[in-house]
């Protein structure tokens, strides 16, 4: 079994020394330098991963183009029972992967960690799934002697960049489609996780793959990260993350095939004629999830102004329930944000609605006398208005700011008045209201009557056109359609003359 920790059973301390895995090895860093890895939970060191180097990114990108020919000859059969090996690692590994999680991301153990690590898995399964089923076409032709075929071939060696709120998951949906399609990866994750990087990459190593057709480099992304983007050894990137970062991505590899999700500010918009118990239970479990770390959590709520109040009274009371703690604790329901900068930013946009004339509810600012600096209290705002930042950026944190407005198209205004449009939830008892605005709101998903945190692998999943959400559709087929080339055959049959 290759590994570069033991295994460390009730996992809840440190985790030594790890390496990076290149061309089907465990491998330090070409200078040896190491980043140390610490905990959200009281911001202690728990161990050290490899400082990559541009170097390192190279080698890396060297070990998957020679593993391009190898995964290519593979039939999409074989590359199924690759996938399906993944899996297989990958739940046998569930605990531990979940004590990772939570020691180095921050989810609590219990209600979130065991959840991701026991679901990243279903992506390789239903890559697996999806690979063999991912048909060409017979297409006609002007001429009655041609024949026209496409068919899908892999594209070459991917360069992939992941996000900290995520670790398993978000890596896991480019990882499974681009090895199903017979594309060598190198994996570039957010350094706050780097931890739950190589455990990731533990699963995969124990998967018997061609040498170099996974490689996991660590390191800063502006470095390692950039080296992947631009090389000219990788023939496509997918990147999930910021705007800001996305667009930098999107120059630096011109030319090359892109797949970006590039975050949300979706709004949940809740009308006058909403299910007020759901549409609660929606904006809290998607407003304090992973402590509100995710593109597609609650961001802004846009309440008719007939219901406003109750809805906000209603909203301080649930938020009153939630537990913060250490995430191994069975009682905490919130653990600490990931990293300093994301609670800077919450700060920062509660300062400003405050400045502007907005009300905090509930919480308003950092916990005291949590284990450490990141536990953010679950916050609640009011009187927020259109121009704050708290309405204009993803804040990206346990926060619920309502914005009143009076008549459906000021709510469609609203809700269309921002740069990002990936995820919309709407709460209405009418058929007809929900039609008009899941064709009118401008984000890629509109959820009725649910949590925009809702989502089956399987959907089309990506940002609004004229918005900066992204490029392309993941989720199951799709993301295979994306990160493989059509190839089109035309044959001259010749006349029966010839």
């Amino acid at each position: 079994m290759a590994t570069t920790t033991e295994s460390l059973g009730q996992l809840t301390g440190p985790l030594g020394t790890m390496k990076m895995f290149i061309g089907g090895e465990w491998v330090d860093s070409l200078d040896g330098g190491h980043d140390e890895v610490t905990t959200p939970r009281d911001g202690s060191v728990v161990g050290h991963v490899p400082r990559g180097e541009r170097t390192d990114a190279q080698r890396a990108v060297a070990a998957a183009n020679d593993a391009e020919e190898a995964l290519r000859e593979l039939t999409v059969f074989e590359r199924s029972k690759l996938c399906l090996r993944i899996a297989d690692a990958i739940d046998a590994r569930t605990d531990h992967l979940a004590r990772v999680i939570s020691l180095d991301q921050g989810k609590p153990y219990h209600s979130e960690g065991r959840w991701e690590a026991g679901a990243f898995s279903h992506f390789f399964r239903q890559a697996a799934e999806d690979i063999v089923r991912l048909n060409g076409e017979s297409i006609p032709s002007s001429d009655r002697n041609k024949r026209v075929i496409t068919f899908h071939r892999p594209r070459g060696t991917y360069a992939v960049v992941t996000p900290w709120n995520f670790p398993y998951n978000i890596p896991s949906e480019y990882i499974s489609a681009a090895l199903a399609c017979g594309n060598p990866v190198v994996w570039v994750p957010a350094p706050s996780t780097s931890a739950c990087a190589v455990a990731y990459a533990e699963c995969l190593a124990e998967a018997d793959l061609p040498p170099g057709a996974f490689n996991l480099v660590t390191g800063a992304g502006p470095v390692v990260g950039d080296e992947i983007v631009a090389s000219a050894g990788t023939r496509g990137v997918a990147f999930t993350g910021s705007p800001q970062t996305g667009e930098t991505i999107a120059r630096r590899a011109a030319g090359k095939p892109l797949l970006l999700e590039l975050g949300g500010n979706g709004p949940v918009i809740v009308l006058d004629d909403a299910d007020l118990d759901a549409a609660v239970r929606g904006i809290v479990f998607s407003a304090f999830f992973n402590a509100g770390q995710a593109c597609s959590a609650t961001e802004r709520v846009l309440v008719h102004r007939s219901i406003h109040d109750e809805l906000a009274e209603r909203l301080v009371a649930a938020a009153a329930d939630v537990r913060l703690g250490d995430p191994f604790d069975p009682e905490t329901t919130m653990g600490p944000l990931n990293n300093e900068q994301v609670a800077a930013k919450m700060d920062a946009h509660i300062e400003d609605a405050e400045s502007h004339g907005a009300t905090v509810l509930a919480g308003g600012g950092r916990a005291d006398g949590m284990l450490g600096d990141l536990y953010y209290r679950p916050t609640v705002l009011s009187r927020v208005s259109s121009t704050m930042r708290v309405n204009r950026e993803e804040s990206f944190g346990p926060i619920i700011p309502l914005i009143a407005f009076d008549d459906a198209a000021e709510a469609i205004e609203l809700a269309n008045d921002n740069e990002l449009g990936l995820i919309s939830s709407v709460y209405t008892r009418s058929l007809r209201r929900a039609f008009f605005f899941g064709e009118n709101v401008q984000t890629g998903i509109v959820n009725i009557n649910e949590t925009p945190d809702y989502w089956e692998s399987h959907i089309p999943y990506g940002g609004a056109s004229g918005k900066r959400s992204g490029i392309g559709r993941l989720g199951g087929a799709n993301t295979l359609r994306e990160m493989s080339e059509v190839r089109s055959m035309i044959i001259d049959l010749g006349s029966e003359t010839d």
